[in-house]
């Protein structure tokens, strides 16, 4: 028997894809469960039978664009090449997923709940400790190649983490402002300059990743 107050056709994975782009355009707090239920074809019963809450919505569809978007990011970085090209193949799909055209600009995590009222602190805690985790991938992977010579070992690994990270987080906002693939992509570029710099091991160039 159906959950009380839930449609008998009810598709619990397109609901929750329609509350993710409902809380990706409008952040955790500018999401109604007005906006949310009309989107996701259900009434307000069958949210909370479904889901519990709203902010348990909000956190699974967090789940299911990390699944969906940060799982391909964080394979490049743990795919089996240098660490070079890794960072290039995260920043360019970066710019890529920021700029598709069939979803919302800019990064669900990092612009969803970046302003909560305290009632919703744990909201704001959790993406919190998600941009973290990522950082930490990140950092992770620039240690293993420093370890393995590929990143000179006077290199600030906690510097280069903070500004490959920070860079990603202006590029969600350029998106969200309405900057194209092509700046997007541009600004990956500059990126692998500076890492560069930074690292002292330069074996390519941007044009030679693109195959230019």
């Amino acid at each position: 028997m159906a959950e009380r107050g839930r449609p008998r056709c009810f598709d619990r994975e397109a609901a929750l894809n329609k509350a993710m782009d409902v809380f990706w355009r409008n952040g955790y707090e500018g999401a109604s469960l007005a906006q949310l239920t009309e989107a996701m074809g259900i009434n307000s019963p069958s949210l909370y039978a479904t889901f519990g809450s709203k902010e348990a919505l909000y956190k699974e569809a967090v789940e299911q664009y990390d699944a969906e978007i940060g799982a391909d990011i964080n394979a490049s970085l743990s795919a089996d090449t240098d660490v070079r090209t890794a960072v290039y193949e995260t920043m360019r799909i970066t710019a890529e997923y920021f700029s598709d055209p069939e979803r919302p600009a800019g990064c669900m995590v990092l612009l969803s709940a970046l302003n909560c009222t305290p009632e919703n602190a744990s909201v704001a805690q959790h993406m919190c400790d998600l941009r973290k985790r990522s950082g930490n991938i990140l950092r992770q992977r620039l240690l293993r190649a420093q370890a393995a010579g590929e990143i000179a070992a006077t290199a600030n690994i906690e510097q280069l983490t903070a500004f490959i990270m920070s860079v990603r987080q202006g590029m969600s906002i350029q998106a969200r402002d309405g900057a194209g693939r092509t700046a997007l992509l541009a600004i990956a570029d500059a990126t692998l300059v500076a890492f560069d710099a930074m690292t002292a091991s330069a074996k390519a160039t941007a044009q030679d990743l693109h195959g230019d």
